[in-house]
């Protein structure tokens, strides 16, 4: 039997479950990856997901189905970050159990996040801040101050995007 199963098992039960007390989204969203990974990597190698090593995961086989990710499944960068935060919390728990494969994770951990473009919301028109105005629950003092927030705020954003129109 190789390192691998074992230690996916110990992850999921011990670290996740146990430890970490992780949410059933971030459940399943750690198993699609994993499972999305053995798929990629036994087609790759060529050999069953049954019979995958640690050392089979090296970090030239992460970077191409990282890329196979974004090519072939059309996955944005965002994606992509969170399957590599996914491998890599597998990876980081990999290292305290098996020291044995310490070259190979700690190469598979260097791998970089991608960068990507963040939409920025510069302003808001006429209508959205008048909606953003209305929606507190004005009979209430926390809806009442949100409301008084939000006027002071939206008006001297938007005093002062006329201003620099």
């Amino acid at each position: 039997m190789t390192a691998l199963a074992p230690t996916l098992q110990a992850f999921f039960t011990e670290r996740l479950i146990h430890q970490r007390q992780a949410s059933p989204h971030t459940l399943t969203a750690y198993r699609d990856t994993m499972r999305l990974l053995l798929v990629f990597a036994s087609a790759k190698k060529g050999v069953e997901p049954s019979k995958l090593d640690i050392g089979d995961l090296d970090a030239p086989l992460i970077g191409a189905f990282l890329d196979h990710l974004e090519k072939q499944r059309q996955n944005s960068a965002r994606t992509r970050n969170a399957r590599l935060a996914a491998i890599g919390s597998l990876f980081r728990y990999a290292a305290l159990r098996h020291p044995e494969h310490a070259a190979v994770i700690e190469r598979v951990l260097a791998i970089p996040r991608k960068r990507f473009d963040r939409k920025l919301v510069t302003f808001l028109i006429e209508p959205e801040l008048d909606a953003l105005l209305r929606a507190p629950n004005r009979s209430t003092w926390t809806g009442h101050r949100c409301r008084c927030c939000s006027c002071i705020s939206g008006r001297c954003c938007w005093a002062r995007q006329s201003i620099a129109s």
